[in-house]
């Protein structure tokens, strides 16, 4: 379902919409305007503008001029101005306090007000305050209720209301850089070690007005401490002895598994201040400021190159306020009044949030309702026995089919009565007779044969016949290769058929230097077998008689060991 279309459907049902901006006032880079690609984890625009930034007195030096900066990144992104607008603001003030467990939430606001109200920036400007509860291991079981809590210039958040309402949009949310940190640090997997269950960290964050420690046990806030020095006053090395010097005593309050620095002053190097850092176990550094050597995120390739470096670990944090689960998140605006007096729910999809009236809530849930009631009426009363007819038909016909393959197996089974059983034992050793003679030939005729002799036809019948045709140089050998064939084939009654000498003529024997060559044939068949045999062997009319025979002999005409086919060998 695509986002305009949700849009149009929930504003027929008197639900409005809006895209959801977010804004990073970041010192030292500007106004930032940056929107994430959730499936990708990647950023997929971002402009930014510059912006002045008061670091003592913690706010936005010029309004008008934040207002056009505003107008000239929507602009720039081509995003409606009337929009929903998330603004993160540099962390102004925050602390932990501990109340009774009992007390309401008016009375915690108050306590609070009042402790803020004792620093120099709330002494003349009206806090607006938020907080969330600590969760912790040593609160469990207690009568206490710990409190961690922040604070911003209540006219902070209405000049920046203000400025964004003339551009058409409307302040949705403000966050706090401290929150916007640790939520970029999660989403962009740099501290996956830490924001582990029970796992002890400390984040430090270097400005140009001092650093912070803050102590957490996983992805839970426990302590926060914040220590003031004149960074700007000290040169060189100066800088990061004194940041070391009161650091170390600082980190000997928290001791925990991890150290974790950020530095967003372009007078200090996070890696470098990472080196000098002694005993604050396993430490790791990331850069938020000139020294940064590459971007926090993949980016799209629409984003200028001269930008890529530019995109502060704030922005993404602020980026991914509606698509991250931190816990971190304060509520600086507290609950919204619809002009109906109805309360309205807010819906977030991505960067596009809705709110939806109890009246609208009603009519979508009816209509709802509505959709998924008619589908399963006309499911119940005209599609399924429309199905169920046509189940029972083709059932009918499987149960018909059931019948007739019943009946032809009875047919079948009382035709297969009336023949002869197969008996395996008796094919198995007629098989075996009808082969042993040919098997006895061959054996013979590998146990009886002279080295000098060789065989160059062998033929060998199931009936006993045998025809074998051969060379040798030496007629003794012949004698020798016919006299151990009978010898191991006693009832064949074989004899010697033939005994030449190989020669093409008189002339080749005469001229001929080398020794002599005989030919011989040793055979048991008569000379009308032996006729029919060469007719076999050369094509001729005998042949078709041997073949007739075989079959009628029930042999098989087939070449190999076992066939009734000769063997030509060669020499």
């Amino acid at each position: 379902m695509s986002e305009d279309f949700l849009s149009n459907f929930l504003a027929k049902l008197g639900a409005g919409s809006k895209d959801t901006v977010y804004l990073s006032v970041t010192p030292g880079v500007g106004l930032e305007l940056c929107q994430l690609d959730q499936q990708t984890r990647t950023v997929k625009a971002y402009a930014v503008r510059p912006l002045t930034y008061n670091e003592t007195s913690r706010d936005i030096g010029d309004y008008e001029t934040f207002k056009a900066a505003a107008g000239e990144l929507f602009e720039e992104l081509k995003i409606n101005p009337k929009c929903n607008v998330v603004v993160n603001l540099p962390l102004v003030s925050l602390g932990t306090m501990s109340f009774p467990l009992l007390l309401a939430d008016d009375a915690i606001a108050t306590g609070i007000t009042s402790e803020v109200e004792q620093t120099y920036i709330f002494r003349r400007m009206e806090p607006a305050v938020a907080w969330q509860d600590v969760n912790s291991a040593s609160n469990a079981g207690s009568d206490t209720r710990k409190i961690l809590y922040s604070a911003i210039q209540k006219a902070t958040i209405d000049n920046i209301s203000e400025a964004l309402a003339s551009l058409g949009a409307t302040l949705a949310g403000v966050e706090v850089s401290l929150a916007s940190y640790l939520r970029a640090l999660d989403f962009a997997g740099y501290t996956t070690a830490q924001m582990q269950e029970n796992v002890t960290w400390n984040l430090m964050i270097i400005s140009s007005t001092g650093y912070s420690l803050t102590s957490l046990v996983g992805k839970n806030v426990i302590d926060y401490y914040e220590e003031p020095l004149a960074i700007k006053t000290f040169e060189g090395d100066d800088i990061y002895n004194a940041i070391v010097a009161s650091a170390q005593i600082t980190l000997m309050s928290y001791p925990a598994n991890y150290l974790y620095i950020i530095s967003e002053t372009d007078q200090v190097s996070a890696e470098l201040l990472s080196t000098k850092i002694q005993g604050a176990g396993n430490i790791d550094f990331l850069e938020n400021n000139s020294f940064k050597k590459q971007e926090v995120l993949p980016v799209s390739l629409d984003i200028l190159p001269d930008n890529v470096l530019k995109i502060s670990l704030q922005a993404v944090g602020c980026a991914a306020t509606n698509i991250s689960s931190y816990p971190l998140k304060f509520n600086f605006l507290g609950t919204k009044t619809s002009t109906s007096g109805e309360e309205p729910v807010s819906l977030t999809f991505g960067d596009k949030s809705f709110e939806i009236t109890p009246t609208a809530a009603t009519n979508m849930a009816v209509l709802i309702a509505v959709v998924v009631a008619v589908p399963l009426l006309l499911l119940a009363y005209v599609f399924l026995p429309k199905v169920e007819t046509e189940q029972q038909q083709k059932l009918d016909d499987i149960n018909v089919k059931i019948q007739e393959i019943d009946e032809q197996l009875k047919t079948m089974e009382g035709e297969k009565s009336k023949v002869t059983a197969f008996e395996l034992k008796k094919e198995v050793e007629g098989v075996i007779s009808s082969n042993r003679a040919k098997l006895m030939n061959y054996s013979a005729l590998g146990q009886s044969i002279p080295e000098t002799v060789w065989i160059t036809y062998f033929m060998t019948q199931d009936n006993g016949l045998v025809d074998i045709k051969g060379e040798s140089t030496n007629v003794e050998d012949i004698y020798l290769f016919f006299k151990n064939m009978k010898d191991s084939l006693i009832n064949t009654k074989l004899r010697l058929q033939k005994l030449d000498m190989k020669a093409a003529s008189v002339d080749d024997i005469i001229s001929s230097s080398g020794p002599s060559s005989y030919e011989f044939e040793i055979t048991n068949m008569d000379q009308s077998q032996l006729a029919a045999l060469l007719g076999i062997v050369t094509g001729q009319n005998g042949a078709a008689q041997a073949g007739q025979n075989a079959q009628n002999n029930n042999q098989s005409a087939g070449n190999g060991l076992l066939g009734n086919t000769p063997l030509n060998i060669g020499k």
